[in-house]
């Protein structure tokens, strides 16, 4: 088909996409709340006629065949908000939509992904005999929580995937401009949490107990040290320890100080590293002064970074030139933001593209999770046409 049909098409649905991506914005819900979410996607999948399915708790899997053999294709979006306050403003003016929900927005562009992805729905349902293959249009619950991605895997499993696809509104890129590039682009989280255990006591008397405080605190700056002197100087592992809770009252030691935050990687086998380093120093800190570590569940490895597969990567990326032009591929660096679409890519070869937002004579943006962040909208018939190219790659 000729390439400027697509481009056509989805220019076409500009303004479908910027209602709905509003409707979704002004109704955020939570991670596993998505349920009025859920019903305004079921309307819109039903009024394109196509068949889908209403996963365990909120997400939905809608099918596009296409009139000719082949792939058979993922694409995925996200459904739920944040529990952040939305202010009224953006960077440089009052937004163009803001939440109703008090206390909830799309403050990382979820609202933007279900959009896109319903606009390629209706540009590939329309082009749909020059389709090779099959196309499963995700929509996923809780990403925020990942309390979703577990149950869209486990019914993905019933398909014979070949590859997947899915986009980021990123603040970080100017917009009119997508990046779609082999290798890594999210970071993974290496999730860090445990208790020192100590002995409690009087605060007049330290040598009479076993003051967890100050294990912690060593701890803490041991932590950092090793990092500096044993991961990979090639390497990029980012340390945030963000939680530092111990004791109430100034006379009496506690039994317990808690730690807590994340780190962030983008190499497998330094992130591995990492959690080693941070449980080797942590319980043996604790033992030189008569304290035991007791870890949280939280603290593994809990997502592995996002890693684009370079042959899809790079079919995608040209296809989007080829319709777009290549004034449309933006350059951006890595992000340190974590996504369970990571485990997607671990099951399919695929890639996860950015799709720029920011424009600062408009306002936007402002970093993800923030109360003032915002989205320049004329971006997302650029993300039909990478979505699109997806599918029409070989």
């Amino acid at each position: 088909m000729e390439l400027s049909k697509v481009k056509e098409l989805a220019g076409a649905y500009q303004d479908y996409m910027v209602k709905m991506r509003r409707e979704f914005h002004r109704h955020p819900e939570l991670s596993g709340e998505e349920y009025h979410t859920r019903e305004i996607l079921v309307r819109e999948i039903e009024g394109m006629g196509l068949p889908y399915k209403l996963l365990k708790g909120t997400g939905i899997i809608a099918v596009i065949e296409g009139g000719k053999p082949g792939k058979h294709r993922v694409i995925r979006a996200d459904m739920d908000g944040l529990p952040v306050k939305e202010e009224a403003c953006n960077l440089k003016q009052p937004k163009a939509c803001v939440s109703k929900i008090e206390g909830a927005c799309h403050a990382c562009g979820h609202d933007a992904h279900m959009a896109v992805l319903l606009g390629t729905m209706k540009v590939l349902a329309q082009i749909r005999d020059e389709i090779e293959g099959t196309v499963y249009c995700c929509f996923e619950e809780g990403e925020e929580t990942n309390c979703g991605i577990e149950t869209m895997l486990e019914m993905l499993a019933e398909y014979p995937i070949d590859e997947c696809f899915a986009l980021h509104v990123y603040s970080g890129l100017d917009a009119g401009k997508v990046n779609i590039v082999p290798g890594p682009r999210m970071a993974g989280t290496v999730g860090i949490g445990f208790h020192v255990k100590g002995k409690a006591g009087h605060g007049s008397r330290p040598d009479q107990a076993a003051n967890p405080i100050v294990p912690a605190a060593h701890i803490v700056t041991q932590i950092d040290s090793a990092f500096l002197n044993q991961i990979n100087a090639e390497e990029t592992v980012t340390l945030g320890l963000c939680v530092f809770q111990a004791g109430e009252t100034t006379n009496v030691i506690p039994e317990d100080a808690y730690i807590g935050g994340t780190a962030r990687y983008f190499n497998k086998e330094e992130g591995e590293k990492a959690l080693a380093i941070i449980n080797t120093v942590a319980q043996n800190t604790a033992v030189c002064h008569k304290c035991t570590i007791e870890f949280a569940e939280r603290n593994k490895i809990s997502l592995l970074p996002v890693v684009n597969d370079p042959g899809v990567a790079s079919r995608v990326q040209a296809m989007t030139g080829e319709i777009c032009g290549a004034d449309a591929l933006g350059e951006c660096d890595r992000w340190y933001a974590s996504e369970c679409y990571s485990m997607y890519l671990e099951k399919y070869p695929g890639a996860l593209g950015f799709l720029g937002i920011r424009n600062e004579g408009y306002g936007s943006g402002a970093a993800h999770h923030n109360g003032k962040f915002d989205i320049d909208e004329s971006s997302l018939y650029l993300g039909v046409c990478a979505e699109v190219g997806f599918v029409l790659s070989k």
